[in-house]
């Protein structure tokens, strides 16, 4: 795309700048998802939303291409799902009303911690900022997670937090609907959830909320999976 090289490229021109900029790049892909939809369930995300204006854009331009694909004939699924990623400061605290006009959300947590705690996940000097117990961040998710579930639409959550066996209570206390991660840990997450009541994960989850420090809600987490002991004939099971 010959995109210029910048200083801070993850403040920078990308996801649906780009797509925003260079029109008929973002229409030829949303044009092929529409019509691949025709053939199985798809739903269309956008990344990296800061505002309610870059949705409306985004959603118009899908708009765009629905028409032409009727005009040429072209079946698509008109009632195809538009959601957004909430990994923004900014999409979190406008997620009331972005909430209004997707049809799901999905959090990333990589860069939503990232740009929650103003730490470079890739320097080594922040590591310990960088950290998903950082109680903003916990609040932050809990925010978009209930102004979601207000207006009806679900949430699911992706990068390493959403594999992270410690905050699984915490998920699914606060209500996360779906989690998104590498294979290698969906048959160790399932056995956790399948073996958490909901009533026992919102009280791990409001004891978090009750707390302030990071070593302290690790803590916490680390004593209530305690009960938790990994095998591979558990994990079968």
């Amino acid at each position: 795309m010959e995109l210029p090289s910048e200083a801070n490229p993850f403040l920078g021109h990308r996801a649906i700048r780009i797509c925003l900029e260079r029109k008929e790049i973002f229409k030829t892909q949303l044009r092929a998802i529409l019509e691949a939809s025709a053939f199985g369930t798809l739903s269309i995300m956008f990344p990296m939303i800061v505002s309610i204006e870059e949705l409306r854009a985004a959603k118009q331009l899908l708009e765009e291409c629905k028409g032409e694909l009727e005009e040429k004939g072209i079946l698509y699924d008109k009632e195809i799902k538009t959601g957004i990623m909430i990994e923004t400061p900014a999409a979190v605290l406008l997620s009331d009303r972005l909430a209004e006009e997707a049809d799901f959300f999905s959090i990333g947590t990589n860069d939503l911690i990232q740009y929650m705690t103003a730490s470079d996940r890739m320097n080594e000097k922040v590591q310990n900022l960088y950290r998903i117990c950082n109680i903003s961040v916990l609040r932050a998710i809990k925010m978009t997670v209930e102004n979601a579930h207000k207006a009806g639409i679900k949430v699911s959550m992706c990068g390493e937090a959403a594999s992270d066996e410690k905050m699984v209570p915490v998920w699914l206390g606060i209500g996360i609907d779906k989690l998104s991660m590498v294979r290698a840990q969906t048959a160790r997450i399932k056995y956790m959830i399948r073996h958490f009541s909901i009533e026992r994960a919102k009280d791990i989850a409001s004891g978090v909320f009750e707390m302030d420090r990071v070593e302290d809600i690790e803590k916490y987490l680390g004593y209530c999976l305690q009960d938790f002991a990994f095998t591979a004939k558990s994990v079968r099971k």
